[in-house]
């Protein structure tokens, strides 16, 4: 499953759902945290999923720190959860779409044909929070990718 924005919020939600294997989250718009009453976004239908997600630093829509939250809790549950920051892009993460575009394929191409990931996701992959869920989407990513 795929989305952005309200869409990636969507696709996450319905991770739980047996025929899903894979989630991309592109900039997942999720409700602000707020009100201390209020139950957390689940992650636990997540655990045996890959999960990649991506947020702009500068997105003025939805906090990234919301999903930096969610990927933190969700990593608890699943070893298989990345998150990448694209450095001062926002909402529509237009400043690094190639990169963001190459990073989307390597990840679906990784989770869902067996086929290896690129150095950075595997690198993301493993490594213990926070590190492996801020990870700096570099520019130029995808440029190497391609030969």
């Amino acid at each position: 499953l795929a989305g952005a924005g309200s869409g990636a919020r969507a696709a996450l939600r319905a991770a739980g759902h047996e025929a899903v294997t894979t989630v991309l989250a592109l900039a997942p718009r999720l409700p602000e945290d707020d009100d201390p009453a209020a139950e957390p976004e689940p992650v636990r239908h997540l655990a045996g999923r890959h999960v990649l997600l991506v947020h702009g630093t500068d997105d003025r829509r939805t906090d990234p720190e919301l999903s930096f939250r969610l990927a933190e809790r969700a990593k608890k549950a699943n070893r298989d959860v990345c998150r990448f920051e694209a450095h001062t892009d926002g909402h529509s993460l237009r400043r690094y779409r190639s990169e963001i575009l190459a990073l989307s394929c390597d990840f679906t191409l990784g989770s869902l044909c067996g086929l290896p990931y690129a150095r950075t996701v595997e690198d993301a992959l493993a490594a213990p929070p926070p590190l492996g869920l801020r990870m700096p989407l570099a520019a130029g990513f995808g440029e190497t990718l391609r030969g």
